[in-house]
């Protein structure tokens, strides 16, 4: 019998036996192996910090259990040592954890291996908890925390904040295809099987897609597939960014592509580089070429969803990085192509450097630490890099409706945190600018309300007359604030739906007795507001 593409791959669990990985999710769900049921075991200190790699409050909460054999939970405080913590479990409580599935078939599944006192797991396995509530179980290769040395250069990343992030961050629309570029473990596919029809994932690694078919077939079932005919709602394809798709359309890409800057070696190989995050190109251009590239493989209408890095080069006339971050970014949109870009970090080269030689646990190598970060250093002072910006990227090919034009282009930087997940605030802001366009002659009829989230805040000095400074805060969404004038506040307080803008704005220039260009000036104010979700339209229904 023909053996599936990637279904054995050296190093990755085998995929190629679908009755034993629906026998093995039934035990895991058995045993309690689930998002709830580990964070009851473990109890909310221990489970925060081993969601920051700490496992020493874990293996404090566990070991008395797996000393005592007739204590309540340890077979599943056994799995939560083996697949979670990465360190040798007693066989006869992973046998009773698991059971009728027992520990030898662990082994021959590539799970883990036999050791003396028990068995170590050859991956991390964890439990999710998808968008519906739906348990799935992840595996991928073990962590810096949970292995001795440093990465592996092939390494296959698990569910981390970055993917999460984009998870987050991604629209939840129902389409017919899909695109997951560089899926990884797969965890982006896993969520966009649940609205798109048919989902093609990519990677360069034989490994990323080896896990994500283990990982496909072990979560068939809640993942509504026939792990006999993966095909009919999931491609994997191997190859470099769009190669592998190329005179393909999709309606919905999300990416989390290997967009590290990472210093070039002359007579480097692709062997030599961690391909989960080094793409192998210099500085930026992984990032710049895929944002501009990606708009040949979107569908009329559809949106492109990824993560990445920008280098921010040093100014000859002064000016903060943080005012010019936004150069280069701009500059890769595609010709009538929208793009949004929200810089969620700005750090110095050193901050950088330190990041991503911490993530690969370099440091273990004192030596060959110094090297790279020398490296970094060198690389970014060769480009002139004075920091270097991380954020969401969110792009759209308008649909036909839409009059051909250069784009909607918006870049902001929001360092504070932001409500999740934030897909639903996106939308909703794209929907208000198509309202705002579509009215562009004018808007002001429409009746205006303010969203339950927003309050205002007024600052002033004691004794004075008047506020100093007036503010409107989000409670919600992407939790802006924003400095308004005076005659905007009074505007704001006036917006209950009831009467229109226009009717507004005409009652407050009688008031204050307007003769020059007030009224234009605070319909711009008015606009940027209804623009950012502060106001929006009574029954247009784009509150987010």
């Amino acid at each position: 019998m023909t053996v599936p593409a990637f279904a054995r791959v050296p190093g990755v669990p085998a995929s190629d036996d679908a009755a034993l990985l629906a026998r093995l999710a039934a035990a895991l769900r058995r045993s309690g192996f689930t998002h709830d049921g580990v964070a009851r075991l473990l109890g909310p200190g221990a489970t925060s910090a081993l969601e920051r790699d700490q496992a020493v409050p874990a293996l404090r909460v566990l070991e008395p259990v797996l000393a005592d054999e007739a204590a309540p939970g340890r077979g599943l405080a056994a799995v939560v040592v083996l697949f979670l913590l990465g360190r040798t479990a007693p066989a006869a409580a992973l046998a009773q954890a698991l059971a009728p599935l027992g520990p030898a078939e662990l082994v021959g599944l590539g799970l883990a291996e036999t050791v003396p006192g028990g068995l170590r797991a050859l991956v991390d396995l964890r439990p999710h908890a998808a968008d519906d509530g739906t348990e799935l179980w992840v595996a991928s290769d073990l962590g810096a925390s949970q292995r001795p040395g440093v990465l592996r250069r092939d390494h296959v990343l698990g569910i981390g904040q970055a993917s999460l992030t984009l998870a987050q961050t991604t629209d939840r629309r129902a389409v017919d295809r899909a695109l997951d570029l560089g899926t990884g473990c797969g965890i982006q596919t896993f969520h966009l099987l649940a609205h798109a029809r048919h989902v093609t994932a990519t990677d360069v690694s034989d490994r990323a897609l080896g896990f994500t078919r283990f990982n496909l077939v072990l979560n068939a079932a809640a993942l509504d597939l026939d792990p006999e005919r993966l095909e009919d709602r999931v491609d994997l394809c191997r190859g470099s960014l769009l190669e592998p798709v190329a005179g393909e359309r999709f309606d919905l890409v999300v990416s989390n592509p290997p967009f590290v800057i990472t210093p070039r070696r002359p007579g480097e190989t692709a062997e030599q580089r961690w391909t989960y995050r080094d793409g192998g190109l210099p500085g930026d251009r992984l990032v710049a070429d895929l944002v501009g590239a990606l708009p040949q493989v979107m569908a009329p209408g559809a949106t492109a969803h990824l993560l990445g890095n920008w280098e921010v080069p040093r100014s000859g006339d002064g000016t903060p990085a943080a005012d010019r971050w936004a150069e280069r970014p701009a500059a890769w949109v595609a010709p009538g192509t929208d793009a949004w870009v929200i810089q969620r970090e700005l750090v110095s080269p050193e901050e950088y450097a330190e990041t991503w030689l911490r993530d690969a646990a370099e440091s273990r190598d004192p030596e060959g630490y110094e090297r790279a970060y020398r490296d970094y250093l060198d690389d970014f002072a060769a480009r002139g890099v004075e920091a270097v910006g991380f954020g969401m990227v969110r792009l759209r090919r308008p649909g036909p409706e839409r009059p051909a034009g250069e784009g909607r282009r918006r870049f902001e930087h929001l360092p504070h945190p932001v409500q999740q997940p934030l897909a639903p605030v996106l939308a909703a802001a794209e929907r208000r600018a198509d309202w705002l366009e579509d009215r562009a002659g004018d808007w002001t009829g429409a009746h205006l309300v303010v969203p339950e989230d927003v309050t205002e805040e007024r600052h002033q000095r004691p004794g004075a007359e008047h506020p100093g400074v007036i503010l409107l805060r989000q409670g919600a969404g992407l939790r802006r604030t924003v400095v308004l004038t005076s005659e905007a506040a009074g505007l704001v307080g006036a917006c209950d739906g009831e009467l229109s803008t226009a009717q507004v704005l005409a009652a407050l220039a009688g008031l204050l007795g307007w003769t020059g260009d007030e009224a234009q000036r605070l319909t711009e104010e008015v606009r940027a507001l209804v623009r950012d979700g502060f106001l929006v339209p009574a029954q247009d229904g784009t509150a987010g």
